[in-house]
C-alpha cells in the first residue's frame, strides 16, 4: 500500500496563500462532504479540499503536491458511481466547482471552450439558445460537470446514437502531477500530430492530469424529437424488441429498458402511479432528426416492430408534457432504487443483441445467490444497470452478501463478449474486477503509461489500476449511488 506525506499546518498555509483562506477547507464538518461521492455510502477522510478557480493556481497546487509527497484527488461536483472522487488516502481534494466559466462559444466552426467546473445541464442549455446540442447526457446533467464528464468518459440515454463524451472532446488543457500545464489538439476536425493525449486523457479518470479546459465539437439541435412507450407482459419478450428495433435498422436516439421492480420503485419515489406500472417491462424509445417527415416515417416503422415483437401497445407521447412524464419516470430511477435498500450496482455492457442473454444470467446469478436484483438501462447501446440489494445497512454485511453475486454478474457481462463498466468507470469501486476484462499484458500497458505521467503515484492513486486501498471510515445506512 502506498505512502504519502501528511498535509501539514504550514502545507495548508501554502494552499491559502495560492487560492485564498476562504477556498481551503480543512476542518469538520465542513470538510466531510469532500470525502464521499454517489458510490454507496463510502466515506473517506480528506485532510483539505482547496477549489481553485484558475490553471495557474492548479499548477502551484500539483506542484505543491509533488514537492512535498502529497496524494491529490481531483474533484468535480462528486456525482460519480465508481468511487473516482474518493480521497481513498486521505490528502489534498482539489475541487474544480469555482472553474465554472464558458469562456468561448464559436457558433461558425460548432465549437464551445470551457473550464471543468462548468455543470453539463448548463452548458446544454447555453448552446441550445444558439440552436446548438451538445449530445451526452448523464443522469446528474442537471449537477455533474464536464470535467468529471471527461474524467470519467460519461454516457447517458442518446449516446445510443450521438456517442460519448470522448466523441466530443476536440482538445484539452491540463496540469500534470508535477504542475507542468500542457494542451492538446484545437478547433480542428482532423489533427493526427503525434500521439492523441486528447483521447488518452478522456477516461483516465484523473489519474494522469488535472484537466483545467477542454474544447468541445457541438451539433445543430434536432429539430424533430417524438418518444415512445412500449410495455411488455415479460422481460424476455421486452429484450427481444430491442433486438427487432436494430433489426430493423432504425437508429434511435435514446432505447432504454426499464423492468417492473424499477417501475415500482419510481412509482414509490414518485408518490403516484406511472403509465403501464404494471407491465413486466417498458422500452422508452426517442427518435429524432431535421426532418418531421422522416422521422415520423420511423416513428410509425418503430411502433410497427415493437408490437409485432410482443409490445402490448406502442403509446406515443403526443404533447411535450407527456414526453416529460415519461422521461421523468427513465430519469428518477436511480434515485428512486436508492430508497429502496442498501445496495451495489454492477455497469454491465454488452453487444446490444446480448442483452437478453444478459438478463436471462442476472436472473440466474440473483436466484443462486438468494438476492433481490433491479436492472433497467441504455439498452440499445447493450448498458444495462444492474442493482443487487440487501437489507443490512452493516457495510461489512453488505459486501459479504452482496459482493460474490456483484462478481458473477460481472462474470456474466464477460463471458458476453461485455465489460465490467460502460460508463461509470473504474474508480476504486470496479479495480478488484478489471483483470476480468483486460489481460495482463494491457494491464502492464496501463501501469506503464501511469509510470510515465506520475512516477511519484500522487494523483488519485487507488483509482484504476487494481491496489490495495485502506478501507472507507464510515458507511451511512442507505447507498448513495
Amino acid at each position: 500500500m502506498p505512502q504519502f506525506a501528511p498535509v501539514t499546518p504550514d502545507v495548508v498555509a501554502e494552499l491559502e496563500e495560492i487560492v485564498g483562506a476562504k477556498y481551503v477547507i480543512h476542518s469538520e464538518p465542513d470538510l466531510s462532504v469532500y470525502g464521499r461521492d454517489e458510490t454507496e455510502d463510502l466515506q473517506y477522510a480528506a485532510e483539505v479540499a482547496v477549489r481553485p478557480d484558475a490553471t495557474d493556481q492548479v499548477a502551484r497546487i500539483m506542484k505543491l503536491a509533488h514537492d512535498r509527497g502529497i496524494c491529490v484527488t481531483p474533484r468535480g461536483a462528486g456525482t460519480g458511481l465508481s468511487g473516482g472522487a474518493l480521497p481513498v488516502f486521505g490528502g489534498i481534494v482539489l475541487c474544480v466547482d469555482r472553474m465554472n466559466r464558458i469562456l468561448e462559444l464559436d457558433e461558425d466552426n460548432l465549437v464551445v471552450r470551457v473550464q471543468p467546473g462548468v455543470i453539463t445541464g448548463v452548458l446544454q442549455d447555453t448552446v441550445a439558445e444558439k440552436g446548438l446540442y451538445y449530445p451526452p447526457d448523464p443522469a446528474s446533467h442537471g449537477s455533474c460537470m464536464i470535467g468529471g464528464n471527461i474524467a470519467e468518459n460519461a454516457g447517458g440515454p442518446h449516446c445510443v446514437k450521438y456517442g460519448l463524451t470522448k466523441d466530443y472532446v476536440l482538445s484539452l488543457e491540463a496540469v500534470m502531477p508535477n504542475g507542468d500545464v500542457f494542451r492538446t489538439g484545437g478547433k480542428l476536425k482532423k489533427d493526427v500530430a503525434g500521439y492523441n493525449l486528447t483521447q488518452l486523457l478522456v477516461g483516465s479518470e484523473g489519474t494522469l492530469a488535472v484537466v483545467t479546459e477542454a474544447t468541445l465539437r457541438l451539433i445543430p439541435m434536432p429539430t424533430v424529437k417524438r418518444t415512445i412507450l412500449a410495455p411488455f407482459d415479460s422481460l424476455d419478450t421486452a429484450a427481444k424488441g430491442i433486438v427487432a428495433v436494430y433489426q430493423s435498422r432504425i437508429i434511435p436516439a435514446a432505447l432504454e429498458l426499464v423492468e417492473k421492480a424499477a417501475l415500482e420503485a419510481a412509482e414509490e419515489h414518485l408518490g403516484r402511479k406511472v403509465p403501464y406500472g404494471d407491465a413486466e417491462a417498458q422500452i422508452l424509445l426517442e427518435l429524432d432528426g431535421y426532418d418531421e417527415e422522416a422521422v415520423d416515417r420511423d416513428l410509425m416503422r418503430a411502433g410497427e416492430v415493437l408490437l409485432e415483437a410482443g409490445a402490448l401497445d406502442a403509446m406515443l407521447a403526443d404533447t411535450p408534457a407527456k414526453t416529460t412524464e415519461l422521461w421523468t419516470v427513465r430519469k428518477c430511477l436511480g434515485e428512486a432504487v436508492k430508497k429502496q435498500a442498501a445496495y451495489i450496482e454492477c455497469d454491465t455492457a454488452v453487444p446490444p443483441d446480448k442483452v437478453p442473454d444478459l438478463l436471462r444470467g442476472v436472473r440466474k446469478v440473483a436466484a443462486e445467490y438468494g438476492i433481490q436484483q433491479i436492472s433497467y438501462g441504455h439498452a440499445g447501446d447493450g448498458n444495462i444497470h444492474v442493482n443487487v440489494l440487501t437489507d443490512s445497512p452493516d457495510l461489512e454485511e453488505r459486501e459479504r452478501q452482496l459482493r460474490p453475486a456483484v462478481k458473477a454478474i460481472l462474470q456474466v457481462s464477460v463471458d458476453l463478449g461485455g465489460t465490467i463498466t460502460g460508463e461509470h468507470g473504474v474508480g476504486c469501486a470496479q479495480s478488484r474486477y478489471l483483470h476480468m476484462c483486460r489481460d495482463d499484458i494491457a494491464l502492464a500497458a496501463m501501469r506503464s503509461i501511469k509510470d510515465a505521467f506520475d512516477p511519484k503515484g500522487i494523483l488519485n492513486p487507488g483509482k484504476v489500476l487494481p491496489a490495495e486501498v485502506p478501507p472507507p471510515v464510515a458507511a451511512g445506512s442507505v447507498a448513495q449511488a
